[in-house]
């Protein structure tokens, strides 16, 4: 059997964590698996396979500059002789994490780093920090790069073209078992009605979310008489600030973070994404899965994927929300038919092939 080892930085609640938890659930009966955390922590901690090895691998944050540098040398060091291509396979999941790449760079000759979000819009077009994010991570040091999204891996071609043959694009797996059962769970804090609710899930995090573009759309439709709803499920950063702008606005509701929100969408009429950019989003296939059609601002492969198959793509700002809301109140959205049989099907051929370095 295989060895192979996927380094991430905990198991919160976020897109990374819940596309590294189905992964593991694919991958565990096929190979002997380690996974690495940097924090050995997070709401899906007990979702990881009872085979799969969790180990943990801490940088020092240590403020003496010096000091710090030290510790962390002598921890790779460890780690190298521990571990120094011990495994038939690594990956870095977490593509934000250099001491994920430090770990999946060491672990194995055939390594690859996984990137979830597109840096481009994070380091808002900026090249030069861009171009610095990847060559920090020794991007050209890993045997593969796997997009979730063609968009960024054209995006880093073009800034790196002589990493054009090792960048592939491989979507995340989805449990749509695991979905469609969940969803049957039954809840206490929240009920379906006749009026539309819109439904968002995810971290809040203003830079990438932009969950004030829905506020704001929302007390604009409500001026207009509109008979809504808007209901966050998530947690993070900018929560406070979110409920403090909603405090007047009788139809925001806001959830908290939940472990199994698939429930709260399934009773919900469509899925609301108002970010600035993403690298693909999870939820758009769990919405697909669940039948809920998607209003979403034009991010990652959306054009593509999504506008006018499983729903309505606008223009990437707060006005472009608002008419996606209105266009949906006024006209509604019917999906097409999801196979997510033939979904996991692609990506399992793509995956085994970025394993076995074919």
């Amino acid at each position: 059997m295989k060895k192979i080892l996927f380094a991430s930085y905990s198991l919160d609640l976020g897109g990374i964590e819940t596309a590294l938890i189905t992964l593991l659930k694919h991958l565990a009966p096929k190979y002997e698996i380690t996974l690495v955390l940097e924090r050995k922590q997070g709401i899906f901690l007990d979702q990881v396979p009872d085979n799969v090895n969790i180990i943990t691998y801490t940088a020092s944050d240590c403020k003496i500059k010096i000091l710090r540098k030290f510790i962390n040398l002598i921890k790779q060091i460890k780690f190298k002789i521990k571990y120094k291509n011990n495994f038939d396979f690594s990956a870095s999941f977490a593509t934000y994490s250099f001491p994920c790449s430090f770990i999946a760079r060491n672990a194995s000759k055939n390594s690859a780093l996984w990137v979830h979000n597109n840096y481009m819009n994070f380091y808002g077009e900026d090249i030069i920090q861009y171009r610095l994010f990847f060559s920090r991570l020794k991007a050209e040091s890993f045997n593969k790069i796997v997009f979730v999204s063609d968009y960024d891996r054209k995006t880093f071609i073009g800034q790196f073209p002589e990493c054009a043959k090792k960048a592939i694009e491989c979507n995340n797996l989805i449990d749509y078992k695991s979905i469609i059962n969940k969803s049957e769970d039954k809840v206490d804090d929240f009920i379906k009605t006749r009026k539309t609710t819109f439904i968002n899930i995810g971290r809040h995090d203003e830079k990438q979310k932009r969950l004030s573009r829905i506020i704001q759309a929302t007390e604009k439709l409500n001026k207009e008489g509109y008979k809504f709803r808007v209901v966050f499920v998530g947690k993070g950063s900018d929560t406070r600030i979110y409920k403090e702008a909603s405090k007047k606005i009788k139809n925001i509701i806001f959830l908290g973070a939940k472990k199994n929100p698939y429930p709260y969408l399934k009773m919900s009429d469509c899925f609301l994404l108002s970010s600035q950019f993403e690298g693909y989003p999870v939820v758009f296939v769990e919405s697909q899965i669940l039948g809920k059609p998607i209003v979403t601002t034009e991010v990652s492969d959306s054009k593509k994927d999504i506008d006018g198959k499983y729903g309505i793509v606008v223009e990437n700002s707060e006005e472009g929300v608002y008419k996606g809301m209105k266009e949906f109140l006024d006209k509604g959205f019917t999906p097409i038919e999801f196979s997510p049989e033939d979904f996991n099907k692609k990506i399992l051929e793509k995956l085994d092939r970025i394993i076995q370095n074919k």
